[in-house]
């Protein structure tokens, strides 16, 4: 196996990322063979040096694992909860290796949650520039009229955590069940805070039910609090939509 830096090699290893892995050589915390390095252009070889950081053996890479998982409403999307409320993390416990959630659906959401521990991918998810959409079917209270979801597919402005108020990009929304509390499917690409429920309020509808139905190329396919592993060949649709074009962001609103 060929040399590598050294942070790359602790950051397969899931000890830290690779940025923290570099914190920890230039602090002096990391060994190759016995001897203290702190130089970041350090190379080495993973199969055959011994690498400790603060004293513990590296034991090689990790190995990557991609969970989808559907979600029931009442768990959180954290990986512990200072509640004490049940959280994703306790639907997941005999996946090898630890993994977490890629964005999140808040308490009272359903749906495809997508858990990994391969890092790059995830944070190239979460980045607004990947316009990975999401799509949803909503249940809301009241019906409402279609100058209301053609504001909601222009954008509307919604208040983020601190007050500030921002425009969220076009959405696709279409009827999907007819009724007095009619079913929307709704795709976005974003994925700020409560943004659908956000988006119906401001046009004067309560969410009543929220259940992601996909996420980029997945799509929901196993049954409430259940989860399967990617196959490899879905893993490669999510790194290419991943690598997308620009999306649309949400502009502030003065």
């Amino acid at each position: 196996m060929p040399t590598e830096r050294l942070q790359k090699i602790i950051a397969a290893a899931g000890v830290a990322s690779r940025r923290k892995a570099e914190e920890l050589i230039t602090s002096g915390r990391v060994q190759v063979n016995g001897k203290m390095v702190t130089e970041l252009g350090t190379k080495a070889d993973a199969e055959q040096d011994h690498i400790r950081v603060d004293g513990k053996l590296l034991r090689g890479p990790e190995r990557y694992s991609y969970i989808v998982l559907n979600k029931p409403k009442g768990y959180v999307t954290t990986v512990s909860d200072p509640e004490k409320r049940p959280t994703v993390m306790d639907l997941v416990r005999s996946v090898r290796g630890r993994v977490y959630p890629v964005g999140r659906l808040d308490w009272a959401s359903e749906g495809l949650l997508l858990l990994t521990n391969d890092g790059e991918l995830a944070n190239a998810l979460m980045k607004a520039s990947s316009n990975v959409s999401k799509t949803y079917v909503v249940k809301v209270a009241g019906q409402p009229e279609e100058t209301k979801l053609e504001k909601l597919r222009r954008g509307v402005s919604i208040a983020e955590k601190g007050g500030r108020r921002v425009r969220t990009a076009p959405a696709r929304i279409k009827l999907i069940r007819e009724g007095d509390n009619p079913w929307l499917e709704v795709t976005i690409v974003e994925g700020r805070n409560r943004q659908i429920r956000k988006m119906f309020e401001e046009v004067g509808h309560h969410v009543e039910k929220i259940r992601r139905v996909q996420y980029g190329p997945l799509t929901l396919d196993v049954p409430p609090g259940e989860f399967r592993s990617l196959s490899l060949e879905e893993v490669a649709k999510l790194r290419k939509a991943a690598s997308g074009s620009k999306a649309p962001r949400a502009n502030p609103v003065r």
